[in-house]
């Protein structure tokens, strides 16, 4: 009966050990979720940005391959949609002269913080917020005169499930920007003024946008796909 009893008082111990985890876990939980529902921060020093840039895979990866970075070719980039910048910030940590293009003023702000934020971490990080270009306004008013070699295109995207986080963090974006209702005005003014292709950045399983005509070829990933339009 001893040994029983003894049993018993460590099931009940790990019982309790168990639950203090649960609780533990479930208030991490909440504070993340609480750090990302407060203001939205553009960081291109910590998180996922910086494990992209030690681990990513270089210019093996699908943007950097849909953009035509390959040995030896480094196209001018703009970004149309610079959103969070974090696509910006991979293709010019490749070597690319990139320049964002956003229409939002506060994304803009966000933006320019976050670009300062890195810059001022020197090294490396200062050698790539160097060949990023920030221009704040409408790209439809500003494509025709950059005449970019390759042109990004990543509009606001047909919600999808996705973790709380990151969830959260999309909702918080879709705020400032909007729903891009003029994507595929956007698509095609890109395609008339690119000098080598344009890029479209999108679910990989949603349908084509709209309006715009059929792409040279596509990379597809698990949860996007690119859509190259390459310019005769």
């Amino acid at each position: 009966m001893a040994a029983f009893g003894g049993c018993g008082k460590y099931r009940i111990a790990l019982q309790i050990e168990a639950h203090e985890h649960q609780c533990s876990s479930g208030m991490e939980n909440k504070q993340n979720l609480n750090q990302v529902a407060g203001e939205l921060r553009i960081d291109f020093v910590t998180g996922s940005v910086a494990h992209r840039l030690r681990f990513g895979g270089g210019r093996g990866q699908d943007l950097p391959k849909a953009m035509g970075l390959r040995a030896g070719k480094t196209p001018m980039i703009v970004d149309a949609t610079a959103g969070l910048g974090r696509d910006s910030f991979l293709l010019a940590s490749l070597g690319a002269q990139v320049t964002l293009i956003e229409r939002s003023e506060k994304m803009h702000a966000l933006l320019e913080q976050g670009m300062k934020r890195a810059a001022r971490e020197g090294g490396q990080l200062r050698e790539i917020i160097g060949r990023m270009t920030l221009l704040k306004g409408d790209a439809l008013d500003l494509i025709p005169e950059l005449a970019g070699e390759a042109i990004l295109i990543d509009p606001m995207h047909p919600e999808r499930k996705n973790s709380a986080l990151v969830k959260q963090e999309l909702r918080q974006v879709r705020e400032i920007v909007g729903s891009d209702d003029d994507a595929a005005d956007l698509v095609r003014l890109a395609i008339k003024h690119a000098r080598k292709r344009v890029v479209l950045k999108w679910p990989s399983k949603a349908a084509p946008l709209e309006g715009v005509q059929k792409c040279s070829h596509q990379i597809i990933g698990k949860t996007t796909r690119y859509d190259v339009f390459m310019i005769s």
